[in-house]
């Protein structure tokens, strides 16, 4: 696999960069992933020790998420859409063991693969497509859920960053941003600052955000709600973020019409 594809300078790859580029490294990642997760206790729901192995030992007759959940076993390829999730494992464990959790429940009380439901489709949609959005200001996730590009995007772009932090977690979407382009838009999980702040000043502990995610998805959710980004938006991010580039209504969706 060649990981020279991944450009680690990249912005949104900031809170993967350090781990990753060491991850990239070495010459068989699957294992190294699985010595880390080892180190840090990684388990799935059911206590079992999470560890990344070759694709092919997934049994034929079982799905993908239900053997994780059977075995903490998580069946990796050799390619960077792989990587990616035993990446976002490492930095995300609680959030991923509650999704598989989810799926896992929701496959047992419809164990049909043609009946898949919208948790389901809302865990798929998480832990493929996600981004975690932390606002100090509940006014900023307003202006998202109403699509306010302007606002948010343009008129906040000096202090955005001090108000905002976009956390990219889904392993499709990383994947999809290998090669940038202006349309891909992100499936957005909203949540404010003072729920993360402690003895830190009000830093971003990631492992603290990992547990308020999971316990915020515990209760179950649908595809109703995420609110969505296109993810080349984010102040500073991409070039040319001027207003005839967050006026592209093709990409940068027309507000939601409020009701009178």
């Amino acid at each position: 696999m060649d990981f020279s594809a991944i450009d680690w300078q990249r912005p949104w790859l900031a809170h993967l960069r350090d781990l990753g580029a060491q991850l990239a490294t070495s010459p068989d990642w699957i294992t190294a992933a699985s010595a880390l997760a080892s180190e840090r206790g990684l388990t799935n729901s059911t206590h079992l020790p999470i560890v990344f192995v070759p694709q092919d030992l997934l049994p034929t007759a079982i799905g993908y998420e239900a053997h994780i959940h059977a075995t903490g076993q998580v069946p990796t390829r050799h390619n960077l859409h792989d990587f990616f999730n035993a990446l976002i494992w490492l930095h995300f464990p609680a959030t991923k063991r509650m999704l598989n959790q989810l799926q896992a429940r929701e496959i047992h009380r419809h164990p049909s693969r043609n009946l898949r439901g919208e948790q389901r489709d809302a865990a798929t949609l998480f832990d493929e497509n996600a981004a975690i959005f932390v606002s100090r200001k509940p006014s900023m996730t307003t202006l998202l859920a109403q699509r306010q590009w302007n606002t948010l995007l343009l008129a906040n772009a000096t202090r955005f960053h001090a108000e905002c932090q976009v956390l990219l977690f889904g392993h499709a979407l990383l994947e999809k941003l290998i090669q940038p382009y202006k349309s891909i838009t992100a499936h957005v999980w909203p949540l404010h600052f003072h729920d993360l702040e402690s003895e830190d000043r009000g830093q971003l502990s990631l492992p603290l955000l990992d547990e308020v995610v999971a316990t915020m998805v515990a209760p179950g959710f649908v595809s109703r709600d995420f609110h969505h980004l296109p993810i080349l938006g984010v102040p500073g991010w991409w070039q040319g973020q001027d207003e005839a580039f967050y006026a592209d209504a093709s990409v940068f969706r027309p507000p939601k019409m409020t009701q009178a």
